[in-house]
């Protein structure tokens, strides 16, 4: 239903009509009964947010992929060789968002050969004073 009031009393009459029942049962068949009713409404909103949420997120990711996918079939496999000046606005925003990750794990990386390259740097200076001498 699309009339929020429309729903409302609907839920309302059968949210009674539920009750009704149970009560029935209990007095003839003398059975315990626990009723939980969540109220719609905002149960289908949250969860049509959700789904509008992730059907976004999904489409913009279809979109990379494609476009990625478009990109390496114009450059043979060698994608960083294509002409920059045919990809679109949405192609060059996901080439540097690309180039600037790879720039932090080029940066990373090299930091940690760095660190671990020469770990007798000291050392091999203290021998270069001590044979000069």
């Amino acid at each position: 239903m699309k009339n929020a009031r429309n729903l409302g009393v609907t839920f309302s009459k059968r949210r009674a009509g539920l009750f009704r029942k149970a009560c029935e049962l209990c007095t003839l068949c003398g059975a315990e009964i626990a009723i939980v009713i969540f109220s719609q409404d905002v149960g289908i909103r949250e969860l049509n947010t959700k789904l509008m949420n992730l059907d976004g997120a999904f489409q913009m990711e279809k979109n990379r992929g494609e476009s990625l996918r478009e990109i390496r079939k114009r450059a043979d496999g060698v994608w960083w060789e294509s002409p920059i000046e045919e990809l679109n606005l949405f192609q060059l925003q996901h080439l540097k968002k690309a180039l600037e990750i790879l720039k932090q794990k080029v940066e990373k990386e090299t930091q940690m050969v760095n660190n671990n390259a020469f770990p007798f740097q000291t050392l091999g200076s203290a021998w270069t004073r001590n044979c000069s001498s």
